[in-house]
């Protein structure tokens, strides 16, 4: 009898057990390659279902293999969601990461369409190429500088992709490679020790081409320092077996809001505070 009255009940944990197994899972490998045909076409996707982290890791590392057969060799890695302004606005905590292929990174000055993308944005950002692996070991911004050979102006144009990006998570982002698809990459800036404590403290200022401002950020918007996001991205890269190696590119996040460009707008982002205000413009056409 005890046996007989528990049977319902297991029997319906059983079945709760088996639906969230079916619902949570891995993207398929047609379902990666529906994202990678779509992002190839710079069209719309649909939103994807509710995705933990693990489940999208997993889809992303098959949009990565994908990919690459698309857009060149990999030739660094992205931190998103760095900013706190930004984890609120997508509800995530912690940051994310994707991958940079060869084809997505631009010169400085480069034109490219308004709509470059299914939903194309454009940030400030700040990339960093890496000197030795030994970055893996740092744990303060001032370790890291000793491992980063230079630091280079990018200005981020991702692309959301999906057809409502006010719904995207932090989870969602990593699955679509966290937006990345082209950057415009400025003048490499040699790293120094003095740089460390400018970093903290500059102004990365956005300039449309009258020099009227559209937005602004401080170096420490990105985790206190950005550097730290150097640090982060290291250590997410060991925890799935990836050694950095020297002269990969590691972009840092946004030090502005996301804005959606316009055609025959021009942009340039100037990083005020840096030895020789550095900066990087592209156009939109």
């Amino acid at each position: 009898m005890p046996q007989t009255r528990w049977m319902p009940l297991l029997a319906g944990w059983a079945c709760a057990l088996g639906a969230a197994t079916a619902q949570a899972a891995c993207p398929s490998e047609p379902e990666a390659a529906r994202l990678v045909a779509l992002y190839m076409e710079r069209q719309v996707l649909e939103n994807p279902p509710p995705l933990t982290l693990a489940e999208a890791e997993c889809g992303r590392d098959r949009v990565l293999a994908l990919l690459g057969r698309q857009m060149g060799r990999v030739v660094g890695y992205k931190a998103g969601l760095t900013n706190p302004a930004v984890q609120k606005r997508f509800n995530h905590d912690q940051p994310v990461r994707g991958t940079l292929f060869a084809d997505m990174l631009l010169s400085d000055g480069a034109e490219v369409p308004a709509r470059f993308g299914a939903q194309p944005r454009l940030e400030a950002d700040l990339l960093v190429r890496v000197g030795s692996p030994e970055l893996h070991s740092a744990t303060t911004p001032e370790q890291a500088m000793q491992y980063i050979d230079a630091l280079i102006p990018f200005i981020e144009l991702p692309d959301l992709l999906v057809r409502d990006p006010a719904t995207l998570n932090g989870a969602t982002i990593t699955y679509i490679n966290v937006g990345a698809r082209l950057g415009v990459m400025g003048e490499p800036l040699p790293a120094s020790p003095e740089l460390t404590a400018q970093l903290a403290g500059m102004t990365v200022r956005v300039l449309d081409g009258e020099g009227r401002e559209l937005d602004r950020g401080r170096g420490s918007d990105v985790m206190g320092h950005p550097l730290a996001a150097a640090i982060w991205l290291a250590r997410d890269l060991a925890r799935s077996g990836v050694r950095l190696q020297s002269g990969d590119l590691l972009s840092l996040g946004s030090f502005s809001r996301s804005l959606v460009p316009q055609a025959g707008q021009q942009v340039r982002v100037v990083y005020e505070g840096l030895d020789g205000a550095p900066s990087v413009g592209v156009s939109f056409r």
